[in-house]
């Protein structure tokens, strides 16, 4: 991959020609495995709660605060930076976006109080804040004509991360304990090396990527009608996040009270979930670039609402299983949600992908303390009742507006 990123041929075009006319796999796939490592990493934070918990004596509403830690330190700090690399462009960001992940990693692996779990969270939120948007700009200018195929495979690296993670830690963290969670900092030292190519790259096609954001002009709608459109999606996401936040932070915790499971076959189940997340990603994005954006946000939204409304009256088999149709149905609708705001505001690459990713994040962290809350006074299983009606809320799918490229 190196050899290849570093070769000037195949990233090169011919004198004259648009540089960015076709879609560049090589850096596609890069950026990709960049995502696979971030997310890998992250998400270990995520795995270990329950060891955290117990080792640390914790509350679920202190496990909740944790989470938003880590999510609000992402979610505020990327529409910022997306809006600034529209403007000024800073490829060689990336590689300090997996330093703070680096940082945060090692600060995880010493913290022995709540507050330090919290300094760690937040310098790891501060590597996905600085990592998202750029990474997200990069695939659009490699995208060529397949900007949904290259958001999936963008994403696809991030799911199969996130679903990896937990895996590991239930292999390495578990066993050894927390200390051990210095290991994965020599992913973060990978990932430095990967994306600093990555940066050269982008830094040579920056201009010309400029210039055909430019050409693309409007889209016909009014600023009326791409704010309220905005606010749609932004609705869209809240139900998306919120309910993958109820399984992402505490599935596990609902299989070990409800099923009497032990944590490493617990994960199992996380894990089966989390990549059943990452296959569905994979369909979203060239699905929407052939039969339209808002056709596949109105299956993944409001398709998974029957399985949603019977996870929590099922046995353990039909958990498993409708768990994996939940992640794979619901995990395809980002990507086409991403390129459809994309393309509804020409031009913001940048800030489009932060805000979207920030808000992600964000609901993510506010999801994950309400839930903790709520599962403190009531129950885990009263949790997956509640959330279980979150995706009716895809309903409002039918004021989106048909896009020229969008549909």
């Amino acid at each position: 991959m190196d050899k290849t990123l570093a070769a000037e041929p195949p990233l090169a075009a011919p004198t004259g020609a648009d540089p960015l006319h076709g879609t560049t796999y090589p850096v596609i796939a890069a950026i990709s495995f960049s995502h696979l490592l971030n997310d890998m990493m992250q998400s270990v934070l995520l795995a270990i709660y329950p060891m955290l918990k117990l080792g640390l004596n914790l509350s679920f509403a202190q496990i909740g605060l944790i989470t938003l830690a880590y999510q609000l330190t992402a979610s505020l700090l990327q529409p910022l930076i997306g809006l600034y690399t529209d403007r000024r462009p800073q490829p060689y960001s990336l590689p300090l976006g997996m330093g703070f992940t680096l940082v945060g990693l090692l600060a995880l692996s010493q913290a022995g109080s709540f507050a330090a779990v919290l300094v760690a969270a937040m310098l790891i939120g501060m590597g996905s804040s600085v990592f998202h948007p750029e990474s997200s700009r990069v695939a659009r200018m490699a995208a060529g004509s397949q900007p949904g195929l290259a958001q999936s495979l963008f994403q696809i690296g991030g799911n199969l991360g996130t679903a990896i993670g937990p895996l590991l830690a239930a292999l390495i963290i578990v066993p050894r304990g927390q200390a051990s969670a210095a290991w994965f900092s020599l992913f973060a030292l990978l990932g430095l090396c990967v994306l600093s190519l990555v940066g050269r790259w982008s830094s040579r096609h920056g201009a010309s990527f400029k210039k055909r954001m430019k050409a693309q002009g409007d889209n016909g709608l009014s600023r009326r009608q791409i704010g309220w459109s905005l606010a749609i999606l932004g609705l869209l996401m809240f139900s998306k996040f919120f309910y993958m936040t109820s399984l992402s932070s505490y599935y596990t915790f609902y299989l070990m009270d409800r099923f009497a499971l032990e944590l490493p076959q617990a994960q199992t189940y996380l894990f089966a979930f989390l990549f059943a997340v990452a296959a569905g990603t994979v369909a979203g994005g060239p699905i929407g670039d052939r039969i339209g954006r808002k056709q596949v946000i109105w299956v993944s939204i409001l398709g998974v609402a029957p399985f949603t409304l019977l996870l929590p009256h099922v046995n353990l088999f039909w958990s498993g299983v409708l768990s994996v149709c939940i992640g794979m149905i619901l995990a395809s609708a980002f990507s086409a949600i991403l390129v459809y705001a994309q393309e509804l505001v020409p031009g913001k690459v940048g800030a489009i992908s932060g805000l979207f990713f920030g808000f992600a994040f964000g609901m993510g962290g506010i999801g994950a303390a309400l839930l903790g809350q709520l599962a403190d006074a009531t129950s885990i299983a009263t949790v997956y009742q509640i959330c279980a009606f979150l995706p009716l809320i895809g309903l409002f799918t039918a004021f989106l507006p048909s896009l020229r490229r969008g549909r």
